[in-house]
């Protein structure tokens, strides 16, 4: 084993999605080698199953000590928890099974990097009903991780080459919006933004906030939340020291970030910030009826461990078909990776 690789842990995520797939066919591409260990969390037997499924050729070597790890491509070491029979996968449903043993690898995975033992989790796809079915209330992966680790101040950031946005909201109720965008909140998004982006090989980062409203407000004709929480939290992040423009309207803001004005945006809202990430890194063929490319990573800033997971679901309509795209897995895996090097 290498000790000059950070150690990434994988939590494989739902079962009875395409969470092993992409995770035995990531594994399977030795780059991810040279920049890590990778170490799956989840059922030895699944990863076995997963392995045919996506017909590459790797071994599974089963372990419960982090020290019996081989680290070498052509072999995928694999915490086995033991808590799936194979046999009773339904794939592509909503099963307790799959809420119970995908939350498992989550506690396993956050467990071992608060204990030190891994650099960083990277997080496979989760089915948020399957998880509350089997007794966990939660809406999702984000969630979890703030409270299993006990943090306060955390937020959602998608990462897909050098588009990156992170999120003052994202999991409520677009009512509840608005009542959500306070000075405290954005200035602590723009820090966390500014950290994040400095980790990831970027040196006094150039960070643009969004407005929440149309043209950020129109000076207070289309709303006031820009005058009076925004702009303070822009002035008082700038104050200390962070590169930092806005409010920009958002309606071309995203269009900025892709042309290389800034490193980030600090988005108001979910869908604020999802829709042009997925819209960079998304390719759909209508013609061919598949997707072409599935890039994109999501990352939780705040936590006291890395944590970073592909940016789509559990795709429970390709699941058990071989024919799913890992390039998120492999994106969210060197994302990882990347960050964990960047760690003091």
């Amino acid at each position: 084993m290498s000790s000059k690789k950070p150690i990434v842990a994988i939590t494989v995520g739902d079962p009875c999605g395409i969470g092993p797939e992409i995770t035995a066919k990531a594994l399977s591409e030795a780059e991810i080698y040279n920049k890590c260990n990778p170490v799956v969390i989840g059922d030895a037997e699944v990863m076995k199953q997963a392995v045919k499924i996506a017909k590459v050729n790797m071994k599974i070597n089963p372990v419960t000590n982090l020290e019996d790890c081989k680290y070498e491509h052509g072999i995928i070491d694999v915490f086995d928890l033991k808590n799936v029979n194979v046999e009773k996968i339904e794939f592509g449903k909503v099963t307790k099974l799959g809420g119970e043993s995908s939350f498992q690898y989550i506690v396993k995975g956050i467990e071992l990097a608060l204990e030190g033992k891994v650099d960083a989790v990277t997080t496979g796809p989760i089915h948020k009903q399957a998880i509350n079915l089997a007794g966990h209330k939660y809406s999702g992966h984000t969630e979890i991780f703030a409270d299993y680790t006990k943090t306060k101040d955390y937020c959602m950031m998608l990462v897909d080459k050098d588009f990156r946005v992170s999120h003052v909201t994202t999991h409520v109720a677009f009512r509840q919006v608005p009542d959500l965008v306070t000075k405290d909140r954005v200035l602590k998004v723009i820090q966390l933004t500014n950290e994040a982006v400095t980790k990831m090989g970027i040196e006094n980062p150039r960070t643009a906030v969004a407005g929440l409203n149309p043209h950020s407000g129109e000076d207070g004709l289309f709303g006031r939340e820009e005058i009076e929480e925004i702009e303070p939290a822009i002035k008082e992040a700038s104050s200390m020291g962070i590169q930092v423009e806005g409010p920009v309207p958002p309606d071309t803001v995203f269009v900025k970030l892709r042309g290389g004005q800034y490193d980030a945006v600090v988005a108001m809202y979910h869908d604020q910030g999802h829709i042009p990430t997925k819209l960079v890194g998304f390719k759909y063929d209508d013609k061919l009826g598949k997707w072409g490319s599935l890039s994109g990573v999501n990352t939780t800033l705040g936590l006291p461990i890395i944590r970073t997971s592909v940016d789509h679901g559990v795709a429970f309509g390709k699941a058990g078909k071989g024919t799913a795209n890992p390039e998120s897995m492999i994106d969210a895996i060197n994302l990882a990776a990347v960050m964990a090097g960047g760690k003091e």
